[in-house]
């Protein structure tokens, strides 16, 4: 291993990382790995300071300087450089229409980064044509997750604005993104920390009966898969196209209605991400007339300071089962996952890729085969939290430019709104597996399951199905 690359320490990669790597070799779209987004603010914005606070930005945070480099073996490893000197390029998009606008953004997304010895990051300043100001960044999932850009941005954002406003203090100091590194790495060596998640994960597999695939339009692909392979009892199947092109279709709720979700969650002192995948796995209980249900959902490693605002990307995804039998009620079912879900947090550092490996060897099935129709992700972190705040009542905006491609048959992102907090379903999709119409279907009925149940939490499950 080299110790130093342009005379920088390097360290190799974690699991969270080498799980990204292990997706995107797959892929024959590079660009499967890249977060593009824009935040924009009504307001005139004075560029020469927001350029010098994306500098102090990238100085704050080390994980926004990382590089990456390959050793001869062929192994990736990382280090991070003193400081970002190129320059913060500035478009203009007023002159135009915002299709226009955001077209040339999803544009950029597309485009994957080199890779070797090169930035994983890109910061524009931007002027839209609705008058709204502000920046584009674009992202390598090796480096960054979705909190890190929201910290990132928010960063931003205090040091402009303590910079532009009186009285503003600046931001306080970022977290080390090395010390988070180090800490992971020593785990990964075989720690006893380590040892006891493997114990938990594997007596997890060890101890319960093979998964089965539920499928979103109901049982039909699984039982395709077992007519394919000539094996009745298949329980695996394969959901993703031969096509890694996606699509990202994206449903509202509104406003009161998603008060109505986070009162009941706060009433019963469970997280939204409970609701949600008590609504989803009762969707595919309803669809596919099994009680046992599977989904990845992704983990987001950030539960002390330090983590939360040291960048990087943190996100472990694990498959969260569910066996809940129809005459539970809705809440004795949400009970039994929020239980499942603080157990899963207190292991979530073991590595995802050991997890499927050790799944694969006690149940052996053909590569592509999964159990999980889908994954989720609930980004609780919004930018209203801290900075936006400083800038008095003014509105900003965030958009979300989807990669154009993904390995996963569906992938579900829900996140609030900047405007009023309500809650937006971001659905990216293989476009030859997964249709509109499909997800249409499945969001309405996930709805009218979370509603009838924050409703009726002592209702059974079965009634619920029945009921909507």
């Amino acid at each position: 291993m080299m110790r130093k690359r342009k005379g920088y320490p390097v360290y190799p990669l974690t699991a969270a990382q080498k799980f990204h790597i292990f997706y995107q070799n797959f892929c024959p779209k590079k660009e499967v790995l890249n977060i593009g987004t824009s935040l924009t603010i009504g307001t005139e914005l004075d560029w020469a300071v927001l350029k010098q606070s994306v500098y102090k930005a990238y100085e704050r945070c080390d994980a926004m300087r990382l590089r990456f480099a390959k050793d001869k073996e062929g192994t990736w490893y990382q280090y991070v450089v003193d400081k970002e000197e190129r320059d913060i390029e500035f478009v203009d998009f007023s002159n135009g229409t915002m299709e226009e606008a955001q077209a040339e953004m999803q544009k950029w997304t597309q485009v994957p980064f080199k890779g070797q010895d090169t930035p994983m990051n890109r910061v524009v300043m931007i002027q839209m044509p609705d008058g709204f100001n502000g920046l584009y960044v674009l992202l390598d999932h090796k480096t960054a997750d979705a909190q890190s850009l929201i910290c990132f941005l928010k960063d931003v954002i205090q040091l402009y604005c303590s910079t532009k406003y009186e009285g503003v203090e600046p931001p306080k100091e970022m977290a080390s993104y090395i010390e988070q590194l180090e800490k992971d790495l020593a785990y990964e060596a075989g720690s006893k920390a380590k040892e006891r998640d493997e114990k938990f994960f594997q007596d997890l597999i060890d101890n319960s009966p093979e998964p089965i695939y539920n499928g979103i339009r109901g049982p039909q692909q699984l039982e395709e898969e077992r007519r394919r392979s000539g094996n009745p009892n298949a329980r695996a199947a394969i959901n993703v196209s031969d096509s890694v092109d996606s699509a990202l279709d994206i449903f509202h709720l509104e406003e009161e209605p998603t008060k109505r979700l986070m009162n009941f969650c706060e009433k019963y002192h469970v997280s939204l991400v409970c609701l949600l995948l008590m609504g989803l796995r009762t969707y595919f209980q309803k669809m596919n007339g099994n009680d046992d249900v599977s989904i990845n959902t992704a983990i987001a490693r950030r539960a002390t300071l330090k983590e939360k605002k040291s960048g990087g990307t943190r996100i472990h995804s694990f498959p969260f089962r569910t066996i809940i039998s129809e005459d539970k009620t809705f809440l004795e079912g949400i009970y039994e996952i929020r239980d499942l879900q603080n157990t899963y947090f207190r292991h979530a550092n073991y590595d995802p890729v050991q997890y499927f490996a050790y799944r694969a060897q006690k149940y052996p099935h053909e590569n592509g085969q999964t159990y999980e129709p889908m994954s989720l992700t609930y980004q609780p972190m919004t930018l209203q939290e801290k900075s936006l705040d400083l800038l008095g009542d003014i509105k900003y905006k965030t958009k979300w430019y989807p990669n154009g491609a993904t390995t996963q048959a569906m992938y579900l992102t829900v996140m609030h709104r900047p405007e009023d907090n309500g809650l937006d379903f971001h659905f990216e999709h293989q476009v030859k597996a997964v249709s509109r119409d499909d997800l249409e279907y499945m969001y309405y009925y996930l709805c009218k399951i979370m509603f009838k149940g924050v409703e009726n939490p002592n209702l059974p499950i079965g009634d619920i199905i029945k009921l909507i």
